[in-house]
């Protein structure tokens, strides 16, 4: 429990408009504790359907943990609602009676809320369970934001990408030399080890599988998705020596990002 002192608690300006105390309390000691709050009943939970049918059928089922609901709505504790009722969410997620109530729930705490980002999760939330994902509007990796990245940030995008079961198996090193529209060039290397990407600038300790030899604009319509590997080479824009099919096997195991997650729902 943290109080903040008078003077601060008084002052406008010091209010949560955009974070709130309870959340960067929290996130000042995770940074420094980690996310283990010490307590050892914490340590290995179910994960979240698992425990959503555990405290359905404890309560004595979805009935019982909407009357509960229902009741907690009425005397004004949406923060309990918004808990309990989500784990019957959890446990059955086509249930519309929880979801409807979860949603009102979630709505009164975006309705008071002080500060922008929680009012945004509450409110996305109810229209989460109200109708479906909604994806992101923005897109965050536009060709202009793209074309900023140094090489290594580039081949950073790239590690995070990849699906680690299903590359578990392979085992692929490429070098690469990518030239600007200037003529000059860069030395990457990048080595694919059980599902895992790492990369570095030169040539590497060991010999790569491939050398492969790109311009600057045609990586990132390659690493965009935006063109193939059998376009490039026919235009001249990429040159492959070496293990011919090591780029196309490379590129067949990332998997980008889907930006449309549920945060409410499983």
């Amino acid at each position: 429990m943290l109080t903040m002192p008078a003077g601060l608690e008084n002052a406008w300006n010091a209010h949560g408009y955009y974070g709130s105390i309870s959340h960067n309390v929290k996130a000042v000691y995770q940074r420094y504790m980690g996310w283990f709050d010490g307590n050892p009943a914490h340590l290995w939970t179910h994960p979240p359907e698992a425990a959503g049918r555990r405290y359905v059928e404890a309560i004595g089922g979805p009935d019982a943990v909407l009357a509960a609901g229902r009741r907690a709505y009425e005397e004004g504790d949406f923060r309990w609602v918004a808990e309990l009722v989500g784990h019957l969410v959890f446990a059955d997620p086509g249930n519309t009676d929880a979801r409807a109530l979860q949603a009102e729930a979630l709505e009164q705490l975006g309705f008071g809320a002080e500060n922008g980002p929680w009012r945004n999760f509450f409110l996305t939330g109810a229209t989460e369970l109200r109708g479906g994902v909604l994806g992101t509007p923005t897109t965050t990796a536009s060709p202009d934001l793209i074309a900023q990245l140094s090489l290594d940030q580039l081949f950073d995008s790239v590690a995070i990408q990849v699906d680690g079961p299903r590359a578990g198996d392979l085992r692929l090193g490429v070098d690469w030399t990518v030239t600007a529209d200037d003529g000059s060039a860069e030395q990457h290397w990048t080595r694919l080890r059980n599902g895992v990407l790492v990369h570095g600038p030169g040539s590497g300790r060991d010999a790569g599988d491939a050398r492969v030899r790109i311009g600057r604009t045609a990586l990132l319509g390659l690493i965009g998705g935006r063109v193939g590997t059998e376009e490039l080479e026919a235009s001249g824009d990429l040159v492959v020596a070496g293990v011919h099919d090591a780029l196309p096997r490379l590129l067949g195991v990332l998997d980008p990002p889907d930006p449309g997650f549920a945060i409410v729902t499983p």
